[in-house]
């Protein structure tokens, strides 16, 4: 039950765009000047790091959520529509550079995402949204791969083992039913195809 906390706490979904940002760079096989690239990860992390906890803060302070791990269908709502909000604004700023606009995809891809998840909502369906994370960064790293025609199947394995951890982990936390977790699954992979194959059409 420890260890299932720590995958929960480790990769919770506001690590994962961070993180593909970093890896982005890490891979990218184009100069970019340190300073731009320092500046994009920095305004990346404030956005979709700093950001979402502040709010989190100050939607429990006013009573908002009764807890930082929404539970209910009816907390995550409005702070669903605010992630979706801040996905949207980051992919639509990474855009404008020609340098990182395969970055803005990815944004725009989770931003799809969480839109789809928001639908199931009113379902009564709550979709796992630290599946959709992981899941949204392995789709991402593979047409990231595939475009600039690099080997990065290490990292892309690793990923595939860590959503097989998140995904049992929130199971064995009981969290999520078993669809929810698959649900994000496909979710987070397909939205981000998706934004690729129109970006490229």
């Amino acid at each position: 039950m420890k260890f299932s906390k720590f995958i929960s706490y480790f990769f919770h979904p506001i690590n994962f765009p961070t993180i593909g940002a970093i890896l982005f760079f890490l891979f990218l096989p184009k100069f970019i000047f340190k300073p731009q690239e320092y500046l994009i990860i920095t305004v990346i992390f404030i956005g979709t790091y700093i950001f979402p906890i502040l709010l989190l803060w100050l939607l429990k302070r006013f009573n908002m959520i009764n807890s930082y791990h929404m539970v209910t269908i009816e907390e995550r709502k409005f702070p669903l529509l605010l992630f979706i909000s801040i996905a949207f604004i980051i992919g639509n700023w990474l855009y404008k550079s020609t340098i990182v606009d395969i970055l803005s995809l990815f944004f725009f891809g989770y931003g799809l995402s969480l839109i789809c998840i928001s639908l199931f909502l009113y379902l009564k369906i709550k979709v796992s949204l630290h599946t959709l994370g992981v899941s949204g960064l392995i789709g991402f790293l593979i047409y990231f791969s595939y475009f600039y025609k690099i080997n990065i199947i290490v990292i892309l394995a690793t990923l595939f083992v860590l959503a097989g951890l998140v995904a049992s982990a929130r199971l064995k936390l009981r969290a999520h039913q078993l669809n929810e977790i698959l649900l994000g699954g496909v979710i987070g992979i397909a939205a981000q195809f998706v934004v690729y194959f129109i970006y490229i059409m």
